[in-house]
């Protein structure tokens, strides 16, 4: 079973939130997930990225690959050199 770190959409049409969730990279976007690891708000300005870093950091641990988007939010709140 291949696991990823990736982004789920939750928000009004026009209003985007993100859920940054750890899921099988077969499941839909905003279907089933394993487990919650932050929220983003792109709308704040700067961007609210709130990540908890030791399940971040745990599921790294355990062979979750993150997307492109996840990365650079990772990089961002610095959990990821």
């Amino acid at each position: 079973m291949a696991v990823k770190m990736r982004l789920t959409r939750i928000g009004a049409k026009k209003a985007p939130f993100y859920r940054v969730i750890v899921a099988d990279s077969r499941s839909p976007r905003d279907g089933r997930f394993i487990d919650e690891v932050g929220t983003y708000n792109p709308l704040t300005n700067p961007s609210e990225i709130k990540i908890d870093a030791e399940k971040a950091k745990t599921w790294l641990q355990n062979g979750a690959q993150p997307t492109e988007t996840v990365k650079a939010l990772l990089k961002k709140s610095g959990i990821l050199d």
